[in-house]
């Protein structure tokens, strides 16, 4: 990792804002972009490091909104554990993370709900958690354990809302558990991002969700009904309403490439590539933990132990974008995009992060021709 400083990056092909520029050259100082142009007029003088990008590929750095794990650790673990969670990630292109807990105790979320309040004010990669739980319906409860799952009364939402400070950014909630509408209204007025997501909500039900203060679909098709002729669900809910988004988890196990091409299609620029990965991400097939259940990898499919339960994904941001380009047939800025601009939208972001212009931040991945990251700078330091 190399100090902030000043960068001269040229003769590039900037993939930025929907738009290609070739022989492109951009200036990150003090940790934003303070120039960008094409052509040979790039500075000359007083930069601390120049690269000479040969041709290769520079994006806006990756924005991960559903992460719980990489590099063989887990997020619920503890500062050490997320250092090497965004360590794990920031080497495949992510410079900004929101970090998500699954379900337990109230009293244990409220510690790992401190312990990323500590990672964020000292990190700029890490924007902050994401409570995917315990506000969950347990027949769709997915890889959470269902002695944890519990209503957002006043007093649990409180709680957690008192423990997290301003780093708690993002919560899934169930409309269908008791009491979860006003639940939503009160995270949405905090400025908290509201996701429906594990759930058995028909339309109507995320309609009313979404009227209430919602924004995000947590992994779209997921633990949640599907797309019915006679009962379309909370996924056309979503899509049919303006400034709602979709995650979706691009790993070939969650989502087929061509449903993925559907919500594109449905919802242009509202659809967010996330990893939803956990510890295996970036590290071997094998035995882990995800939360308090046993996980197994097997062929970088995680499962809970014994069951056919998908458990998180082993996905990076950069293998999603290769995905969205080869598999999904996505140009290269429709992909970018997802990765980058849309994610910062979600969570209100989009003046500062998502693109290469001046002024935003100096979060900047340099690709191959096949895509494969080279280098990564997260707030003008250099990672990789």
């Amino acid at each position: 990792m190399s100090a902030t400083g000043t960068t001269i990056l040229h003769s590039a092909r900037l993939v930025s804002g929907g738009a290609i520029a070739d022989d492109a050259w951009l200036l990150l100082e003090d940790g934003a972009v303070a120039a960008r142009g094409t052509g040979d007029d790039w500075p000359r003088n007083g930069a601390a490091e120049v690269v000479d990008a040969a041709g290769g590929i520079l994006t806006p750095g990756f924005i991960d909104l559903h992460c719980h794990g990489g590099g063989g650790a887990a997020v619920d673990d503890g500062a050490d554990s997320i250092a090497r969670v965004v360590d794990a990630h920031t080497r495949h292109g992510t410079t900004r993370s929101v970090l998500s807990l699954v379900s337990a105790p109230v009293d244990v979320l409220s510690s790992r709900l401190a312990a990323i309040a500590e990672a964020k004010a000292r990190d700029p990669r890490v924007l902050g958690a994401h409570l995917e739980g315990p506000f969950l319906h347990p027949d769709f409860r997915g890889a959470h354990d269902p002695e944890a799952l519990r209503d957002p009364d006043p007093a649990t939402v409180g709680r957690l809302r008192d423990a997290a400070g301003d780093a708690l950014i993002q919560i899934t909630v169930a409309p269908d558990r008791p009491q979860a509408l006003t639940a939503i209204e009160t995270f949405a007025h905090a400025g908290v991002v509201v996701a429906v997501g594990h759930t058995g909500a028909d339309r109507d039900l995320a309609d009313a969700a979404f009227e209430r203060g919602a924004t995000l679909l947590t992994h779209a098709f997921n633990a949640m009904r599907g797309i019915h002729h006679r009962a379309p669900g909370p996924v056309l809910a979503a899509v049919n309403t303006p400034g709602v988004f979709l995650e979706a988890i691009l790993d070939g196990s969650h989502l087929d490439p061509a449903v993925v091409r559907m919500l594109f299609d449905l919802a242009p620029g509202r659809v967010a590539l996330v990893t939803d990965a956990m510890a295996a991400a970036g590290a071997a097939d094998g035995d882990y933990v995800l939360g308090e259940l046993e996980v197994t990898v097997s062929g970088g499919v995680a499962r809970l132990a014994g069951s056919e339960t998908i458990a998180g994904s082993t996905l990076t941001q950069d293998a999603a974008l290769r995905r969205a380009v080869d598999d999904v047939g996505l140009s290269l800025p429709a992909a970018v995009a997802a990765l980058t601009e849309t994610p910062a939208a979600v969570l209100g972001r989009a003046d500062r992060l998502g693109r290469l212009d001046p002024g935003f931040a100096a979060d900047v991945v340099l690709l191959s021709s096949a895509l494969e990251v080279e280098a990564v700078w997260a707030a003008g330091r250099r990672f990789r």
